[in-house]
């Protein structure tokens, strides 16, 4: 099955962050929520967000955000569009999805009496009825009823893919007009689909769109950030506007150093030295050598690297009006195993060149250098592990390794940048692979 919990689901309380809870919601970006009018019930009011399945994430306050009271007017839904007053990029958003078909099963998770905790009820989707959908529950008992409104409908689960919004509870409806679902003959709930908010809300259906993310890039770079054995150097080309802009904005706040391009290379030498541990009494020492103005490295500056390797992003290389000083500095950090990730707006823009030949080459070559000799002491110590190392076999048993080292040297050879680090990338993969078979990962 899928995941179990999702960030993106949210409980609302009215009043202040002790309120009392009053319904549901969804996390659409980290800026975005999602509920229904009636739950917020005034356009001025403010309304408290809770990450009711992950702890570690703050309340935050919310309230609706220009054009976003979609209750009035022709045509007018009990949507309301929330602007958080403070972002969540640490939450995953919801995953949007316009699609929508009878006999689609689905669920959606409330906050009625007695379960602030959460409830789950299952259903299928049903007819239309004007603009909201109907959802069949399988028995009354299972019909959403307050402290659902605003609450995901969400397609099932699987492995490998994850639920995915579709629509908003916003009602429920009994034939005899009973307080509760299972006191009437029939009863049914209704949603109102994310294709119809889309076609009220400009900001969801920028969400929502085909383009609205790029999945790819987002899984890419997560993987990076989560795992420091990836290259300690990465260049990405990312268009502004595009949807693999919207999720690097997401990721920013992963990075321990944001640098924009165009801004103070002063700052960012000062957010750099904030990871570093250095003697008292010299700051100015490294910070002068930072920006260029000494020539020579302060001692040991190489072991004042963090235990754990500080990322900078810079956002906009190639927006820098003078690249070069900029390379420079990022090439002095790198003395410290900072990780760099370099986002440029357009391929081959300034400072492209350089930062591949003065940056992402040098970098990689040090990293299949480093895991070279990670596979030879792994190699060496499975076979004494195995009993096998004795004077006649010594030679034989970090073969692998050995191997992959005269490929390295090879690689001193090649003359194109392209074609190197093309085959530098090659080499990684495999020592990482071997390394992972070794149990080294």
């Amino acid at each position: 099955m899928g995941e179990l919990r999702a960030d993106w689901r949210l409980r609302l309380r009215r009043e202040d962050a002790h309120g009392p809870v009053c319904g549901a919601g969804v996390l659409v970006d980290q800026y975005t929520a999602l509920t229904c009018a009636h739950v917020v019930r005034r356009p001025d009011a403010v309304m408290w967000l809770e990450f009711a399945e992950n702890g570690g994430l703050e309340p935050v306050a919310a309230r609706v955000m220009p054009g976003g009271w979609l209750a009035e007017g022709p045509g007018g839904e009990d949507v309301a569009v929330l602007r958080l007053d403070s972002p969540r990029p640490q939450a995953r958003r919801a995953p949007l999805d316009t699609r929508l078909w009878g006999g689609m099963e689905v669920y959606a998770t409330g906050y009625a009496e007695g379960f602030d905790d959460g409830m789950s009820l299952w259903g299928r989707i049903g007819g239309v009825s004007g603009e909201r959908v109907q959802l069949d529950a399988v028995t009354r008992s299972e019909v959403v009823r307050a402290g659902f409104s605003g609450a995901a409908v969400c397609t099932r689960p699987e492995e490998g893919r994850p639920a995915r919004v579709v629509g908003l509870v916003v009602s429920w409806r009994g034939d005899l007009g009973a307080a509760l679902p299972e006191d009437n003959r029939l009863s049914f709930s209704y949603l109102i689909p994310v294709g119809r908010i889309a076609e009220l809300s400009p900001v969801v259906k920028e969400l929502s769109g085909p383009g609205a993310w790029d999945h790819g890039f987002e899984e890419r770079l997560t993987r990076w950030f989560d795992d420091p054995d990836e290259d300690p150097v990465k260049i990405t080309v990312v268009p502004p506007g595009s949807g693999k802009d919207r999720s690097l904005r997401h990721l920013l706040h992963r990075a321990h150093v944001v640098h924009r391009g165009g801004a103070s290379r002063p700052e960012l030498i000062d957010h750099a030295l904030d990871q570093v541990t250095f003697p008292p009494g010299e700051y100015l020492a490294y910070w002068d050598w930072l920006r260029g103005a000494k020539a020579r490295r302060p001692e040991r500056a190489a072991d004042r690297a963090p235990v754990r390797p500080v990322t900078v992003l810079v956002d906009g290389l190639d927006e820098e009006p003078q690249p070069g000083p900029l390379i420079e500095i990022l090439a002095r950090l790198r003395v410290f195993g900072f990780r760099l990730l370099l986002v440029f707006r357009h391929e081959g823009g300034p400072g492209w060149a350089a930062s591949r030949d003065l940056l992402l080459r040098p970098a990689l070559l040090h990293h299949a250098d480093t895991l070279l000799d990670r596979l030879q002491r792994a190699e060496f110590s499975r076979a004494i592990r195995r009993d096998i190392v004795d004077s006649a076999s010594l030679g034989s048993v970090t073969e692998t390794a050995d191997r992959h080292r005269a490929t390295r040297r090879l690689l001193d050879d090649v003359r194109d940048p392209q074609q190197q680090l093309a085959r530098l990338r090659a080499l990684i993969r495999t020592l990482r692979a071997d390394l992972s078979r070794c149990g080294d990962r």
